[in-house]
This record gives C-alpha cells, structure tokens and sequence, in this order.
C-alpha cells in the first residue's frame, strides 16, 4: 500500500499568480492532490539510480538501432532518419531533458520502465515547481528528489557559451507555454539570450532559424512532437535536414530522441538487456500466455491502449487517434495502489542525470485526467 500524507492545497488565486493555470480539470475537479506521497531517502536513491542506468541503456540501443537501420522496427517516418542521423553524429545535438515513466520503486517493489517520454515530456511545471509549492505552503522541510530546475539550468551550459536560444510553442495551449516559458527561464539562468516565439511565427531559411523580427538564433527549442512535424510538415523536414547538415543551428530536443521517443525501443531494450532488473518483456508480437500491454509506439496520454490477459482476452481498451501507428506489446506490471484502489505511476525526469520525481494517481490506464501527486522524503 502507497503511503500518503494529507496536506492542505495551495489557493488557486496563488497558483494563477505563479503561472499555473491549469490547476482544474476538465471535470471540474482539482488537478492537483490534495496528498503527497511518502518515500524513504533509500527509496529516492533507487530511483535516482535506476534513471542513470535506463539512460546509458537507451544511449546503447539508440546505437544499436541507428547500425542495424531499424527504423521501420521504431516506426520512425522514412523522412526523418537521415536527420536523426546527423544530428546523433555531433555532440552539440544534445538531449536537454527527458521524463522515465516508472512502476514500483515504493515497499520493496523492483522498479520496471514503462516507457520513456524523451522528446515533449509533460509536468515540468508541476515537478519543479508545484510540488516544492506545496511543502513550503505547509510548513513541511524541504526534502525532497527534486532538483529539476537547477539541474536543467545546467544542462544548458553543454550547449555553446553565448548563442542565443529561441524558444517556441503551439499558441493557445497554456499549458505547453508556460512549460516552455519555464525552461526559457533555466536558460536564462544559465547566462543565455533568449526569445520566444509561438511555432507559427517562428521562420526558416537555408540561413537556419529566425524569429519574426528576423534575428537569427543558434539553438531553437520547439515543444511539439517531431513524429507530428515529419507527417504534418515534410517540406520544413527537408528544410530542417539541411539546416543542420550546413550547421546553421540546433534543435532541442534534437531529432535523435524520436529513437528514445519511441515505444518500439522498449522491444529493442529487451533483446539487448533480457536480464536487467529495470526491464519487462517486450516484442512485436503479442505475448503468449503472459498478461501484457498494447500500446502504440507514438500513443500519447493513454489514447489507444489495451490490456490483454494470459489467455489473450481484452480486460481494458481506450480509443484515441493513434491507431494507424504500429503496436509493440510490453508485459503487464501493476501499480503501487491506496486505500481508495487508485493507481501511482513515477516520473523521473532526466537532465544529464535523474533530478526530480513526482507521481501520477489514476486508474487502470493513466491518461490526461490522472492526478498529480507530490513527494516528501521522510525521516527514516
């Protein structure tokens, strides 16, 4: 059983005034639990832990993939591999942050990779942010594994000393904005200059990257799947492929993270480390005989999800508008649950090493009306 600790919730007038507005879901309830959830200082170590090795894990098979050209595998549109190629090939291509989705880790239970949101993870806001919010608002210590935004900030400093750094978004999602507007922040913080510009606006040319005022910027960092730039797009994909073959700018994250980004990659983990601890059994196949998952390998939010019995039954399915990608089937694990039979996924986000965790509370399959749940670390 997960252990809770009751707290009071932060006025929403203070949550607007911070910049969080999406406190209220759609339904009318509060996005935002009013619980946290315990763990030991052991407890925040394993998972530490756990998203260093995933990552070195993802760095081989991201290799792996790339020699043994498995992109129909990862189901990585044809037009984007020669890209993801290039920008693998140069070291200021880097992954700035990313988001291990995690079962266990809580009551002796052996942490198990879900998957891996490495290219537009959700939550920055909340991880950072919100949660740390709510121990300061009830007089609680400060402790907790959640060092998200200096971490982050100083992820930036790998990038070059002096470049300017755009930043961008889909206008009217106010959340993703102020998500981005946030890690412009870090930027910031980390002694860059630095602009936003909603998607739309944003330029490009063989020169590379503009704002709508013409400045030009040596990195931009887009929060918008690049899955949904390469069907939605593919003449900017082309645009893009010679902007960073000239070496007329970066992109963050870099094209390479659709490897990552990919649930396939969870099939390729398997095959490559069938021993480690962090990893279930995963195939293009559905699993005989084993209880497992189908999800698809750009599925977001929980849209069209299955979870199929040992002997092959449908016991839970959403729908969504994923269909048309390709299914990888992951072995079933159960989540950490209450009193009340709510279900705790972790999220550990990853910024050059595992820097802040927090929970999502739901039911069987978590999508966009789960919770969100902070954490303290107790005295042990």
């Amino acid at each position: 059983m997960i252990n809770l600790k009751k707290v009071q919730k932060i006025d929403n007038e203070i949550l607007d005034k911070i910049g969080f507005q999406w406190h209220t879901d759609s339904n009318g309830t509060s996005y935002i639990a009013d619980e946290i959830v315990l763990i030991s200082k052991e407890e925040a170590d394993k998972f530490y832990k756990a998203s260093n090795i995933l990552y070195e894990m993802f760095i081989k098979a991201g290799e792996h993939v790339i020699k043994n050209n498995l992109w129909h595998e990862l189901g990585i549109p044809f037009n984007l591999v020669e890209i993801i190629k290039k920008s693998w090939e140069i070291d200021e291509h880097f992954h700035i942050y990313g988001r291990f989705d995690l079962a266990g880790g809580l009551n002796n239970e052996p942490i198990k990779l879900i998957e891996f949101n490495a290219d537009t993870p959700t939550g920055i806001f909340e991880t950072s942010v919100i949660q740390w919010a709510i121990l300061k608002y009830n007089d609680f210590e400060d402790h907790q594994f959640n060092n998200l935004y200096n971490t982050l900030s100083a992820n930036f400093k790998n990038l070059k000393a002096g470049e300017k750094i755009l930043f961008s978004s889909v206008e009217g999602n106010l959340e993703e904005e102020r998500s981005v507007k946030l890690i412009q922040s870090m930027a910031n913080d980390a002694g860059f200059e630095t602009d936003f510009e909603y998607l739309h606006k944003v330029q490009f040319s063989e020169d590379g990257i503009f704002n709508n005022q013409d400045v030009n910027f040596r990195y931009w960092f887009k929060l918008y799947p690049w899955e949904n730039i390469a069907i939605e797009e593919p003449d900017l994909v082309h645009l893009l492929e010679q902007i960073i073959k000239n070496d007329r700018a970066v992109i963050l994250n870099p094209p390479y993270v659709l490897i990552f980004q990919s649930k396939g990659i969870l099939k390729i983990l398997h095959d490559l480390f069938p021993d480690s601890p962090y990893i279930l059994k995963a195939s293009f196949e559905p699993l005989k005989n084993i209880k497992h998952v189908e999800k698809k390998v750009f599925g977001r939010e929980g849209s069209n999800v299955k979870i199929v019995s040992q002997n092959g039954e449908i016991e839970f399915e959403t729908d969504g508008d994923f269909e048309n990608f390709r299914s990888v089937y992951q072995e079933y694990i159960d989540f950490a649950k209450d009193e009340q039979g709510n279900k705790y996924q972790a999220g550990i986000f990853f910024a050059g090493e595992g820097c802040g965790l927090a929970f999502r509370r739901g039911g069987e399959i978590l999508n966009n009306m789960s919770k969100f749940v902070g954490h303290m670390i107790y005295d042990e």
